[in-house]
């Protein structure tokens, strides 16, 4: 038995934080974790200042095929090997990461609520809830500290995409979520409570065996 976990999120919300939290709680060897990021689709054919300009917060930009083959994959018992982004370049590297199936699967983005397929595959949805100035602040700084993005494209690019696709597609897939997280990885007690479940289950799946 395996459970699929998906968080959900608007930009710079403290998904992966969560999510982090959680693995270390429950144990790295028990969870295999997929960032949605990773699934970005490769534009390689396409001239850099298009890339730049691209948008990265609509459904069609991830390859959500391969993330759901990857899932039901790990679902089934069978190994995958993650694919691996370059947000500076805007493609996909030839480099993979193995992923080994694992009792927890996390899926993690802003969008993985936006496939009906995705949603089918999980058993627990988990919507981190975080206020708009605060997401902006943390994107702003991880982009210009991680990603080698000026303010002012940050800026740009959050006005003409990441704002009008999270009011889109994001805020409403809020519907779909089990559990609500306010603020992230600060929210101590909400993510106790999760792993807390999620060792209770884990330990009752291998009382069986």
């Amino acid at each position: 038995m395996r459970t699929v976990i998906g968080i959900c999120g608007g930009t710079g919300s403290g998904k992966t934080t969560v999510a982090r939290a959680i693995l270390r709680s429950v144990g790295a060897t028990e969870v295999a974790f997929l960032q949605q990021d990773s699934y970005y689709k490769n534009l390689s054919d396409m001239p850099l200042d298009f890339r730049h300009r691209a948008n990265f917060d609509h459904p069609d930009a991830i390859d959500n095929d391969l993330l759901l083959e990857h899932v039901r994959a790990l679902k089934m018992g069978r190994a995958v090997d993650l694919p691996v982004y370059d947000f500076k370049t805007h493609t996909r590297l030839a480099e993979t990461v193995r992923a080994e199936p694992k009792p927890i699967i996390i899926v993690e983005g802003i969008l993985v609520f936006a496939d009906a397929r995705l949603l089918a595959e999980m058993d627990v949805k988990i919507f981190v809830d975080t206020p708009d100035d605060i997401r902006f602040i943390r994107r702003l700084q991880r982009d210009v500290a991680e990603r080698g993005r000026t303010v002012e494209s940050v800026i740009e690019q959050y006005m003409t995409t990441v704002r009008p696709m999270h009011l889109q597609f994001v805020e409403p897939s809020k519907r779909y979520a089990d559990i609500i997280i306010p603020e992230g990885g600060h929210n101590l007690v909400g993510i106790d409570l999760i792993s807390s479940r999620l060792r209770e289950l884990l330990a009752s799946v291998s009382g069986k065996d």
